[in-house]
């Protein structure tokens, strides 16, 4: 079968074709996304085929998510773009009180199935308002389910398994996926939302990441492969909410080594969620300490510079794979291995 490569915007776009054609409670509406197509043109055209049903809104995160309750509770299946999901703060009461909760206070006789898609992320020059990874939010925050896609081909499954669903759904996609290319084949099967996905087998560590983040872990297991003798599995999460624990702790078994990494901030982050429950659960499968990668706990500067200073990368997830693998020490109580530059 022949590659088809696409960009994970076009991916996400004909998603959301896909399940406008097969469902016609499915309408989506934001800022600029229907005559401008989208801050990444992720719905360019769409309005032409859809012209009451791709809307354009006033810039108001408040009226955006409230409305989609409405619509939803109202039988509708609204997705929601939110522009940036830096600013997802100004809808929080309609996310912590009313999206999350709606099913559970009228004892299911309500629907929630809403999605709201919130690029995430570095954006370069976005400085600290334009570039958060704010996705750990709303990991305990229950009934809600949080995914995050990696690739063009997972985008498309993702976003589309999140429309069908009945509860509501945060999509974080990270700013800088909409250009990057993948192949994509026609008859994608359907993904479950709650499940993660080994994407590379190995033998000597696990390496947990999700979102963009995971092509700079994969980066790095080849590196790890190629240059140190060192076997890595890696784990794309694409839920983290719920988290696929029972996948997270066969590999650990396996490996006796565990890894995470995430674009976020690292305390408070999924990957300290992960360590506490391996530790809590299967502390026996571990042969040496749990090693979190992820950004310095600081807002995120201007300059391309210091963004690389702030953020992990390539090098931060192998310096910590090598030294879970005992090929290399690691600096200080957290160095590199660890992006601490604070008091954990």
């Amino acid at each position: 079968m022949s590659e088809r490569i696409i960009t994970f915007g076009e991916a996400t776009r004909e998603a959301m074709l896909e399940e406008m054609r097969a469902d016609e409670r499915v309408f989506v509406y934001g800022e600029d996304i229907a005559k401008q197509g989208g801050i990444f043109g992720q719905f360019a055209g769409m309005k032409d085929e859809f012209p009451e049903r791709v809307l354009d809104t006033p810039i108001s995160e408040t009226a955006l998510v409230g409305a989609g309750v409405g619509a939803a509770i109202a039988g509708a299946k609204p997705v929601i773009d939110l522009h940036f999901a830096d600013f997802i703060g100004i809808a929080m009461d309609e996310v912590l009180n009313q999206m999350a909760k709606a099913r559970y206070m009228f004892g299911g006789q309500a629907t929630m199935s809403l999605v709201l898609r919130a690029p995430d992320g570095l954006m370069k020059h976005g400085a600290a308002q334009h570039s958060q990874s704010l996705e750990t939010w709303f990991t305990n925050i229950p009934g809600i389910r949080v995914v995050v896609p990696s690739t063009p081909a997972n985008g498309k499954q993702l976003l589309k398994a999140a429309i069908k669903d009945p509860n509501p759904v945060i999509y974080f996609e990270n700013k800088g996926l909409f250009p990057v290319k993948g192949d994509v084949p026609e008859d994608l099967p359907p993904i479950d939302l709650s499940r993660a996905e080994v994407v590379r087998e190995g033998a000597d560590v696990t390496l947990v990441s999700y979102g963009l983040m995971l092509t700079k872990a994969l980066a790095a297991a080849d590196v790890a492969r190629r240059e140190y003798g060192v076997s890595v599995e890696v784990i794309d999460l694409r839920s983290i909410t719920p988290l696929d624990m029972p996948t997270i702790y066969a590999s650990v078994k396996k490996t006796g080594h565990l890894v995470i990494a995430h674009e976020a901030i690292k305390i408070g982050g999924v990957g300290g969620e992960i360590a506490a429950r391996v530790a809590e659960n299967h502390f026996d499968y571990l042969r040496g300490p749990v090693l979190r990668v992820g950004a310095r706990f600081t807002p995120l500067p201007f300059s391309p510079v210091m963004e690389d200073f702030v953020l992990s990368g390539e090098k931060e997830i192998l310096d910590a794979v090598l030294a879970a693998a005992g090929k290399s020490a690691v600096d200080g109580a957290d160095g590199a291995a660890g992006r601490a530059g604070e008091a954990a």
